[in-house]
């Protein structure tokens, strides 16, 4: 069965959007992205909530741009290959390789995990992802940990009061100093 996991960079206080809805302190350098870039290249779909979907847009047309330099443009292709399911409420159709969801996360997942297929499901976005560990839906947790305290904004963890105990099963220290902690959900 997939497994469904939730990555995102997040500041050493939790957060994955400063109070100011910034986050330009997520900046990678050359060697987080390249390993950015493989961990999408995991994935056999990515499920995003609006905001993030909208987000990443960017990437649906950067390579039209060939004075970028090949680790953007691989990040690119990767990315824009990928299957995506995109929540939204307010959208009516999405770009590239991307669906609207046609029913509730729980039930795009179950579907999902039973469809053929490589790659986990990947989920971004905290809001999705806070749906999705609601609902005990997340196998693992995947942090890039930035030297940064934002002091506030959105949270990478969710606001619950369910306690979730975690395994450390892999654990890597960039020379920018960030810190990437991946842990899997114990049942």
């Amino acid at each position: 069965m997939r497994s469904v996991t939730y990555s995102m960079s997040v500041s050493l206080d939790g957060y994955v959007v400063g109070p100011d809805g910034g986050f330009d302190w997520t900046v990678p350098d050359e060697e987080v992205f390249r390993f950015a870039t493989d961990e999408v290249r995991e994935a056999g779909v990515h499920l995003l909530g609006r905001r993030l979907y909208e987000t990443m847009l960017y990437w649906e047309t950067v390579d039209q741009n060939r004075s970028l330099d090949f680790s953007t443009l691989e990040f690119a292709a990767v990315w824009r290959s990928l299957p995506k399911v995109v929540f939204s409420t307010t959208l009516s159709a999405v770009e590239g390789n991307a669906r609207l969801a046609s029913g509730g996360l729980a039930e795009e997942i179950e579907r999902l995990r039973a469809e053929p297929g490589d790659g986990n499901i990947a989920i971004g976005g905290a809001g999705l992802a806070a749906e999705a560990a609601a609902l005990g839906l997340i196998d693992e947790y995947r942090a890039r940990v930035y030297p940064v305290l934002v002091g506030g904004g959105v949270p990478f963890f969710p606001q619950r009061e369910r306690r979730v105990d975690l395994e450390l099963v892999e654990t890597r220290a960039f020379s920018s100093r960030v810190v990437y902690l991946r842990y899997r959900v114990v049942r």
